[in-house]
């Protein structure tokens, strides 16, 4: 019997046409993602060469990138205040309603981050092929869903054919040991991960990530985990489904129901990897000796332990050039390091247990004096439970500001920014040059280290705080 990997087992129900010498694979895709900033070209496409979306049924859109997030008027509408961003989010109505494509568009009670949705509503299913013109649909995987970014070209290609031609990419399994200690959490999973392989190393591959410590995650965690696949360069990440991914899914508006559920459940339980499948590389990883982590340059590989100091790297140029962006030196200590802006949100810490994590550190306490601290919830869905909870009141009597859902600071599209030369620790997946802002200086960490950073004015390890 030939032993196979989660990939393999996707890859293979999905494909059209084998890979040749000469040609890519031709690969079926399940759903397709879609949002206001990537698509309108590729609805330009579709109308100049007169074609219809092949498989408008397997398409969800949302508005997510380009939407305020400031509170709503009386009205209840939001005031958009940028006139490109109101012009993509017009198109994207238009051309879900020319090309019947399901819209849950603003004033929706379903509207959010594209990757926060997916899952929530049950879209997001074990087996799948998943796409989005956005480089962190790897967050899917965590289903044990193959999913991957695609460009605007392509994302035409998905819209006209329900297909994509593609390259089969290698298997690499990172096994995580152990359990992560107190006040270490997936996002500092991720980020040693990216440490100890390199912003490269997952170059070519779908990364597997198993082992007790993954096991042990609930389904939110692990879509921290998976959402930065792509920042250690890697095609796509997934985790196999287990009896945690399906209490998640189960009864939710888009899952399977009554007998489809068992049926689906059946297929589900056989796509976990094969024992004794190969993969073409692995790494192992203990969970126990993780410590909270930060990064201190310009991508996500540059990271430390939080009370490690800045390295001094082999490869000098980059090396000088990040530093002296970010004002910092090699040797030097990031704890207690000033900072002006918290923002707590993104596709990779949005999540209602994220929001959860920061309040229990923010109860009670107060944002301090100077400190500019948003919390963005990454749905309508995880906004409404969060006010049911009261989450809304901490952050609000702490000092901070609770907005609608969206993308926000993430990609400083909206009004969201980071001034130029301002310090920020941000609990989303990118830390290049000007990412949230013109000269935004950011320091990658977790809900909890960036609300004890919110509390304190200054990087601070959140253990501390934990005692």
């Amino acid at each position: 019997m030939i032993r196979r990997t989660l990939f393999e087992k996707v890859w293979d129900a999905h494909l059209v046409r084998p890979e040749r010498a000469d040609t890519p694979a031709v690969f079926y895709i399940d759903l397709h993602l879609i949002h206001e900033v990537t698509s309108p070209q590729a609805f330009s496409l579709l109308r100049e060469r007169k074609l219809r979306a092949r498989r408008p049924e397997r398409a969800i859109a949302t508005m997510d990138h380009s939407t305020p997030t400031t509170p709503r008027n009386p009205d209840g509408r939001l005031s958009i205040v940028d006139t490109q961003a109101a012009t993509q989010i017009r198109q994207l109505e238009t051309n879900c309603k020319e090309f019947g494509i399901r819209l849950f568009a603003l004033g929706s009670d379903r509207q959010g981050i594209i990757h926060v949705i997916g899952p929530e509503l049950g879209f997001t299913q074990p087996g799948r092929t998943i796409v989005c013109g956005d480089s962190h649909t790897s967050t899917h995987g965590a289903f044990g869903a193959l999913a991957f970014g695609i460009g605007t070209t392509e994302v035409a290609h998905v819209l006209a054919t329900q297909c994509l031609l593609q390259r089969k990419p290698k298997t690499f399994a990172i096994q995580v040991e152990g359990q992560l200690p107190h006040g270490v959490t997936a996002k500092d999973l991720i980020l040693a991960i990216i440490a100890r392989i390199g912003i490269g190393g997952g170059t070519g591959h779908v990364i597997e990530y198993t082992g007790p410590a993954i096991r042990a995650l609930s389904m939110e965690e692990r879509m921290t985990v998976c959402n930065m696949s792509i920042e250690a360069g890697a095609r796509a990440g997934m985790i196999a489904p287990d009896d945690t991914t399906f209490d998640y899914l189960a009864g939710r508006p888009e899952a399977p129901q009554g007998p489809a559920w068992e049926q689906a459940l059946k297929a589900w339980r056989r796509l976990p990897s094969d024992e004794g499948a190969a993969y073409d590389r692995e790494v192992t990883i203990d969970a126990s000796s993780l410590e909270p982590m930060i990064t201190y340059g310009t991508n996500p590989g540059m990271v430390i332990p939080i009370r490690g100091v800045v390295p001094d790297s082999s490869n000098q140029t980059t090396q000088e050039k990040s530093l002296r962006y970010m004002g910092l030196r090699p040797g030097q200590r990031l704890l207690g390091h000033p900072i002006d802006v918290v923002f707590i949100g993104s596709c990779t810490n949005s999540r209602l247990s994220d929001l959860r994590l920061a309040a229990s550190l923010l109860k009670g306490q107060k944002v301090a004096p100077g400190v500019r601290v948003l919390v963005v919830p990454g749905s309508q869905q995880v906004k409404k439970q969060a006010e049911t909870e009261g989450l809304d009141r901490i952050f609000r009597e702490a000092g901070a500001e609770w907005r609608e859902s969206g993308c926000s600071m993430c990609i400083a599209m909206n009004g969201d920014q980071v001034q130029p030369g301002q310090y920020a620790v941000s609990t989303s997946n990118r830390n290049f040059e000007g990412r949230q802002g013109v000269g935004s200086r950011t320091f990658l960490a977790s809900p909890l280290t960036a609300a004890a950073a919110a509390i304190t004015g200054r990087i601070t390890d959140v253990r501390e705080l934990l005692k």
